[in-house]
């Protein structure tokens, strides 16, 4: 039997109103666009380290690098998302709003994974200065 565990603050979050689920959208934008700051924050954090030839400092680089790239992923995933809900509320025909609120729970599950891994990166990069 397949369950899948229930996150009360999720199911409650997807049966309010669109307007809400907009608004949480809008606040995963402003995220990553900070996200996107700390990274070029780090870049250069990490360059300024890097003259030392440390293969750790390269790995954070790179790291860096590929969260650049997430970063952009995420923003038009985001906006995409926000379309669909500009379509939903003209009431174009073929778009449901259980749909929609499908699409946001998945966006939502990727936002807190991704969450937790820049969490965990940023801590990598703290550490790593901390040591020089």
């Amino acid at each position: 039997m397949n369950t899948e565990t229930s996150n009360q603050k999720t199911d409650f979050l997807l049966g309010v109103g669109l307007d809400i689920l907009h608004r949480e959208s809008m606040e995963w934008l402003d995220t990553v666009y900070f996200w996107k700051d700390e990274t070029r924050f780090f870049a250069d954090l990490l360059q300024k380290r890097e003259s030392q030839e440390m293969e750790y400092g390269k790995m954070l680089s790179n790291l860096d690098k590929i969260h650049e790239n997430l970063f952009d992923y995420l923003v038009d995933d985001i906006i995409s998302h926000e379309k669909l809900l500009a379509r939903l509320v003209k009431g174009e025909k073929g778009l449901a709003d259980a749909d929609y609120r499908h699409r946001h729970k998945n966006l939502k599950k990727r936002m807190q994974l991704f969450t937790s891994d820049f969490r965990q990166f940023k801590k990598m990069v703290f550490g790593y200065v901390k040591e020089l």
